[in-house]
């Protein structure tokens, strides 16, 4: 008895079995890199992205050789792992590791520590980080991670266009978390990449022996149209991206209008757009507090300057006390006097991982274990947790020196040295004017007052429309620059040129984040006067340290609120408290402070919204509009799947083989009938038979079909006899013999959608076969 001619002719496919391996492989790997590549725009291109290409390619050609060795898909996936932890462990934990590769317990235990110390690097760095081991680790980590999937569900699955789909997402993350210019090279090369893999799979399912010999003088001509059909959609959506989309209108946010996904956040840099100038305003948080007038309220310090951007300060976090207490006050002198309030914050519409608070702090009760603080400036901070709808108690110990005091000290102290640094190439200008303006104080202190009082004075004006050609819309030192010739600007300019005029008097400064106190609501709990803090109050200021005393804030912006002053203990009754408010932020001037940005950009001023008092009304359609796409996700894949089955059904009708076995596979397939790349026509068709109820007859004539097209020489494979009835008659037998409940999902959810018969998920276990 001679072979079945199926397995003989699966035996000659095996070169072009291993070719498509080959060709899948390599494009899964640039596929990866591509969209791997727009991260680089957040973090700067160093050692791990050589490492990441690195790392796939030893990931994706470890699971090639596997497959040429014809082992299982669940094998393939082992071996690709085992070089992942192999690979990264002769990178990272090599001097823990056995013959520097393998990997032992205390290996395992640098784990967690090199993933925490990534994550302190992404939460509390500014775009683009420079990305150091810790970080490195998990960039390579997630690369390899994300190549060993796209490789399971490219090759093992044969499901490429799903892998589309997560190739994609990855490479809008970049982009979602700091918004700006398109990748253009990226996308393109993701773009074709993928369309390299849908053709490469579409290729291998129609050789013979899988797909049927149709009009066999016809094949050459509809596989060469496919192709070009494929290329000028490709084409056309390559050029439609890249070159019309960027003329396209940009998205306008909407800060905290109520709706799904809105909400204010703080962006802990400092360079603005445009977006700082449009009208947004929502009440973001209330406070009160039993201090003489509500506070400052901090999120972030930043104290690196590397000539463009302020960056915000990073360090080891470490988890509050039992009790929520923070680490000990920084040192202060003994005769220093303090006093000690406690505010109450309740957030309303505040989305951040960097918690306001008054400074500095001793104590945050309230808070849940996902909370962590940096020492050094006594921020706190989050990996996973958001501020949005937190209420906690703060308790701050805030230095009262006296004027002199304040005097006889000088600004310095123990700090870090980037709290001096000043970049190389700083515009003369800085430095000049900070001399020519505190030529007469006598004291470190009496020249920060100096300069406060000047920015403050009517050579200065506050302005959200200051000119922004030639970079002056930023805190660089270029912009600054421009920014004290020009003399109007909003709170980042005042703030950055504060802060670099005193490093060039050899005093340390850093800028902080955060909201002006806000403004009374009339009411009151437990006695003290309800504040709310609104999105246009967010706002930037300048502070100083000084020896004994700690770091002193300073308000250099013209036109908003209290200029820093303290009481003489000679004269009592003079000056005002260096945390003074004012009763109300908005008196000084009709002038909004800042709203949240995107990017590496610090928060700042942006026009003043209109929250008028009158009724609102609630806008019915976003509701409509979200129930009927809920409503077309649910019908679409029943839907999708009735036209094929049509599409392929009109085809059958005309005598093509292929559609009709193809349509009987994919039903099988809905059902949850396995359909193994292993069986031949002959086998399957027995099985449907035998196990799950299919009409005899229809079957066999559907086997028929599909044979003679595959393998006889009379060419005979569409415009043969209609084979619709015999589909139809199949499909409708093994439905009436599936339980309803699979029968009803089948129709509703068709797993064929993304299942393709012969691949690892068309072959389940098998169901029952008794009802």
């Amino acid at each position: 008895m001679s072979a079945d001619p199926w397995i003989a002719r699966r035996a000659t496919a095996e070169p072009g079995r291993r070719r498509t391996d080959a060709l899948l492989a390599a494009g899964s790997f640039v596929a990866v890199i591509a969209a791997t590549m727009p991260i680089l725009r957040v973090i700067d291109n160093g050692p791990w992205f050589a490492g990441a290409v690195a790392m796939a390619a030893a990931v994706l050609g470890a699971g090639y050789g596997a497959r040429w060795l014809r082992l299982p898909g669940v094998a393939v996936a082992l071996v690709e792992l085992a070089v992942w932890v192999l690979a990264l462990t002769a990178v990272f934990g090599r001097t823990t590791a056995l013959l520097w590769v393998v990997p032992t317990p205390d290996t395992f235990a640098l784990v967690p520590v090199l993933v925490s110390g990534g994550a302190d690097e992404i939460m509390l760095g500014a775009a683009p980080l420079t990305a150091g081991p810790p970080l490195t680790f998990v960039l390579v980590a997630a690369v390899g991670l994300l190549a060993v999937a796209i490789d399971h569900v490219v090759l093992t699955a044969r499901m490429p266009l799903l892998g589309a789909i997560g190739l994609v997402a990855v490479s809008l993350i970049p982009s979602i978390a700091v918004p700006g210019d398109v990748d253009v090279l990226a996308f393109v090369l993701l773009a074709i990449a993928i369309l390299f893999l849908l053709r490469v799979d579409t290729r291998a399912r129609q050789r013979p022996g899988v797909v049927a010999a149709q009009a066999a003088a016809d094949a050459p001509m509809r596989t060469s149209g496919a192709t070009a059909t494929a290329i000028g959609i490709g084409t056309v959506a390559v050029l439609v991206a890249v070159i019309a989309a960027p003329l396209l209108p940009a998205p306008v946010a909407r800060a905290g209008s109520g709706g799904v996904g809105t909400g204010t956040t703080i962006d802990p840099t400092l360079q603005l757009g445009d977006d700082l100038r449009q009208p947004r305003e929502t009440e973001v948080l209330s406070v009160r507090s039993d201090a003489p007038t509500p506070p400052y309220l901090r999120a972030v310090t930043l104290s690196r300057f590397d000539g463009a951007v302020w960056e915000p300060d990073e360090g080891r976090t470490v988890p509050l006390g039992d009790g929520g207490e923070l680490p000990g006050l920084p040192p202060r002198d003994a005769d220093i006097a303090a006093s000690e309030y406690r505010t109450s914050i309740e957030i309303t519409d505040l989305d951040s991982p960097w918690l306001p608070l008054p400074y500095p702090a001793t104590l945050v009760a309230g808070l849940g274990d996902g909370w962590r603080t940096l020492p050094d400036n006594r921020t706190i901070v989050s990996r996973g947790d958001s501020t949005q709808g937190l209420s906690y108690d703060v308790v701050s110990s805030v230095a009262r020196p006296t004027l002199e005091q304040i005097r006889a000290r000088e600004a310095g102290g123990e700090v870090d040295a980037e709290a001096y640094a000043l970049p190389d190439g700083l515009p003369p200008i800085i430095a000049d004017t900070a001399r020519e303006v505190t030529a007469g104080a006598g004291n470190d202190y009496d020249a920060l007052t100096d300069m406060q009082a000047w920015f403050r004075s009517s050579e200065f004006s506050y302005s959200l429309e200051a000119p922004v050609e030639e970079g002056f819309d930023g805190s660089g030192a270029d912009a600054v620059a421009r920014f004290l010739e020009q003399r109007e600007g909003y709170c980042v300019h005042y703030a950055s040129a504060f802060a670099l005029m005193a490093r060039t008097l050899g005093m340390p400064t850093r800028i902080v984040v955060g909201y002006l106190p806000g403004t009374t609501t009339n009411t009151a709990e437990d006695g003290q006067t309800v504040y709310a803090v609104s999105s246009s109050q967010l706002h930037a200021w300048p502070e100083v340290h000084f020896a004994g005393i700690g770091w002193v804030p300073f308000e250099p912006t013209n036109s908003l609120g209290v200029p820093t002053s303290f009481t003489s203990a000679l004269t009592p009754g003079t000056g005002t408290p260096a945390d003074r408010a004012p009763e109300n932020p908005a008196a000084p001037s009709a002038a909004p402070s800042a709203t949240p940005t995107t990017g590496p950009r610090l928060p700042d001023e942006a026009a003043t919204g209109g929250a008028g008092g009158g009724a609102t009304t609630t806008d019915p359609w976003p509701g409509i509009g979200i129930s009927a796409l809920v409503l077309a996700a649910l019908v679409a894949p029943g839907l999708l799947g009735a036209l094929r089955h049509r599409r392929r059904l009109a085809a059958a009708t005309e005598g093509d083989a292929l559609a009709a076995w193809t349509d009987l596979q994919e039903v099988a397939i809905d059902l949850g009938i396995p359909v193994p790349a292993t069986e031949t026509p002959r086998m399957f068709g027995r099985r449907l038979v035998a196990a799950h109820g299919a009409s005899p007859s229809d079957v066999d004539a559907l086997v028929a079909a599909i044979e003679r097209a595959s393998y006889a020489d009379d060419g005979r494979g569409a415009g043969g006899a209609d084979l619709s009835g015999a589909v139809r008659s199949a499909r409708d037998s093994l439905r009436a013999y599936a339980p309803r409940a699979r029968r009803l999902l089948g129709q509703l959810v068709p797993r064929s959608l993304v299942v393709r018969p012969g691949s690892a998920y068309a072959h389940p276990p098998e169901p029952a076969a008794a009802r």
